[in-house]
C-alpha cells in the first residue's frame, strides 16, 4: 500500500554553476574526501584528525547510529511471529478431611503464538522507512565529519590570524615607541614642541591599548579549540611553532559540476532519506484501513497428582477491522501525507540553500584573493611613505603630523592584509564545507571509541551491530546516468 518512492529532482539546480571565475574551472584534485590536506599545514591535519575522534558530538553521533541499527532491527522482526507467549505452573495444596490429610499436586504449560500476515505490506513500509532513517542517521554521521572538520580548521584559523595580528600590533608598537622617544629628545633639546611628543605619547598608547582585547580574543579562541578536542581549556602545545603563520592554498576542487556535488552533501541526504522514510509511513497508515489477517495457534498440557496428561491445542486464522473507525484511520493516511509533501519542500529548500551557501563561500573567497592583491601593494606604499615621513621629519622638512598619519596608515594596511589573507583561508574552508567534503574516511573509523566499545560488549546483543561495517561512500555522480541521483543502497 502507499506510493513507490522516487528521487525528488530539483531542475532549477541541475545545471547550475557558480557565477564566479573561481568555480568555473574545474580543477582534479587528490584527496577531496581530505581537503584539510590541501592547506599543507600538518598540525592542522593532526588537530582535525583528533577532532575527528575524540569530539563528543562525534562520538554521541556514531552511537546514534548504533540505535538507528538497532531501531532497524525492530522492524525487521515484526516480519516473524509477532505475539509469543509461554506459561507454565506447578501447583500443591491439601486438605484435611476426617483427620487425614490429603495432598494434591496440579501443574500446566502452554504456548499461545499469534503471527499476522503482511498482506498488505504494513510491516515491509515499516521496513523500508526504518531503513530510509538508518541511511538519515547515517548521512547525519557524515554531516558531522563536515561541521567538525571545517569547525577546527576556521577556529585554528582565527588563532593564526589574532596571533599574527599581536605581531603586527607589537611591531608597530615598537616603531611608535622609537618615534616617540626621538619626539622626547628633541623636546628637551628646543628642537620640537611638546604636541609632538603628546601625540607621539597617544598614538603609542592606543596602539598599545588594543593588545590586551587581541590576547583576550586569542585565548578564548584556544580555549574554543581544546574543548572541541576534548582537552583541559588553554593554548595548545601543537601550535607552540610557526606562531602567526598562516596557511596558503589555492581552490582545487573535483571534476565534478557543483551541482552534483550538492546532492553529495550529507544535510542534502538527510533531507532526502528522511522524504523516503515519510512516504513509506503513507503506506503503513494506509494498510490500517484494511483487515489485518493473523495467525494464532496454542498448545498446553495439564494434569493432577501424577494421573494421565491432557494434551490441548488450538489453531486457525483470524481477523480484525476497524470498519467503524475509517474517519480517523482515513485522517490518519492524510496527515502522512501533509508530512511527507512538508519533507519534500523541505528537501527543496535544503537544495537551495545549498547553492547558496556554494555561491557565498565562491564570490567571498574570489574577492578575497583581489583584495589582498591590492591590500599587499598598499602596505608596500605605506611602508615606503613611512620611510620618506620620518626622513623629512629629522630633517626639518616636514612636521610630525606627517609621520603619524604615515605609522596609523601603515598599522591599518598590515592589519587589513593579515586580516584579509586568514578570511581567504576561512572562506575557503567554508566552500569545502559547502561541497560537502571531509565526510568519506568517517565511514572507515570506528563508530565508538575502545572504551565505549568494551562496555557495549559486555551486552552479547551489541556484538553484531558492532561488528557490521558502515556502508561504503557513494560513488561520484559522474558514474551515474546524468540528472540521476547517487543513492546509498538498502541496508542489508
Amino acid at each position: 500500500m502507499g506510493p513507490d518512492y522516487k528521487t525528488p529532482q530539483v531542475p532549477e539546480i541541475t545545471q547550475w554553476q557558480p557565477t564566479t571565475k573561481t568555480m568555473s574551472a574545474q580543477v582534479s584534485a587528490q584527496n577531496y574526501d581530505q581537503w584539510w590536506r590541501q592547506l599543507n599545514d600538518p598540525t592542522l591535519t593532526m588537530l582535525i584528525n583528533e577532532a575527528l575522534r575524540k569530539n563528543p558530538d562525534v562520538k554521541i553521533a556514531g552511537l546514534r547510529l548504533l540505535e538507528s541499527r538497532a531501531q532497524l532491527g525492530i522492524a525487521e522482526s515484526l516480519r516473524s511471529p509477532q505475539a509469543t507467549i509461554g506459561n507454565g505452573e506447578v501447583l500443591t495444596g491439601g486438605q484435611q478431611r476426617n483427620g487425614k490429610y490429603i495432598a494434591s499436586t496440579t501443574y500446566g504449560a502452554g504456548f499461545n503464538l499469534g503471527w499476522e500476515i503482511d498482506f498488505w505490506g504494513k510491516f515491509e513500509r515499516g521496513v523500508e522507512s526504518a531503513d530510509a532513517s538508518y541511511f538519515a542517521t547515517l548521512a547525519q554521521y557524515d554531516d558531522i565529519q563536515v561541521l567538525m572538520a571545517a569547525q577546527v580548521a576556521q577556529i585554528y584559523m582565527n588563532i593564526r590570524t589574532l596571533e599574527a595580528r599581536l605581531a603586527i600590533t607589537d611591531s608597530n608598537a615598537r616603531i611608535q615607541r622609537r618615534s616617540l622617544q626621538i619626539t622626547e629628545r628633541l623636546f628637551l633639546s628646543g628642537n620640537s614642541a611638546e604636541l609632538d611628543v603628546q601625540q607621539a605619547k597617544t598614538q603609542y598608547l592606543s596602539t598599545l591599548s588594543s593588545i590586551p582585547q587581541l590576547e583576550t580574543t586569542l585565548r578564548q579562541n584556544q580555549n574554543a579549540l581544546s574543548v572541541i578536542l576534548a582537552r583541559k581549556p588553554g593554548p595548545l602545545p601543537e601550535m607552540a611553532g610557526n606562531t602567526g603563520v598562516l596557511p596558503k592554498a589555492n581552490l582545487a576542487l573535483v571534476s565534478e559540476l557543483p551541482a552534483d556535488l550538492l546532492r553529495r552533501r550529507p544535510d542534502v541526504r538527510v533531507a532526502e532519506r528522511q522524504l523516503a522514510a515519510q512516504s513509506a509511513l503513507i503506506g503503513v497508515a494506509e494498510t490500517e484501513l484494511y483487515p489485518s489477517i493473523s495467525l494464532i495457534g496454542s498448545v498446553g498440557i495439564s494434569g493432577r497428582n501424577g494421573d494421565s496428561s491432557t494434551l490441548s491445542w488450538v489453531a486457525g486464522p483470524t481477523f480484525s477491522w476497524n470498519l467503524l473507525d475509517q474517519g480517523r484511520l482515513g485522517n490518519q493516511v492524510l496527515v502522512q501525507d501533509a508530512r511527507f509533501l512538508q519533507l519534500h519542500e523541505r528537501y527543496r529548500d535544503t537544495v537551495f540553500q545549498a547553492a547558496r551557501d556554494v555561491d557565498d563561500a565562491a564570490v567571498a573567497y574570489a574577492n578575497d584573493k583581489q583584495e589582498i592583491e591590492l591590500l599587499t601593494q598598499t602596505g608596500e606604499a605605506a611602508s615606503r611613505s613611512l620611510e620618506i615621513a620620518n626622513t623629512q621629519y629629522r630633517e626639518g622638512m616636514a612636521d610630525f603630523q606627517r609621520v603619524l598619519d604615515s605609522q596609523r596608515a601603515l598599522f591599518n594596511q598590515q592589519e587589513r592584509l593579515v586580516n584579509s589573507q586568514g578570511a581567504l583561508m576561512r572562506d575557503l574552508i567554508t566552500l569545502y564545507k559547502a561541497l560537502g567534503g571531509g565526510w568519506e574516511k568517517g565511514r572507515e573509523r570506528p563508530l565508538v571509541d575502545p572504551q565505549t566499545e568494551a562496555h557495549l560488549r559486555q551486552r552479547d546483543d551489541w556484538v553484531p551491530l558492532l561488528d557490521e561495517p558502515l556502508p561504503p561512500a557513494p560513488r561520484p555522480p559522474e558514474t551515474y546516468p546524468p540528472k540521476t541521483m547517487p543513492t546509498e543502497g538498502k541496508q542489508q
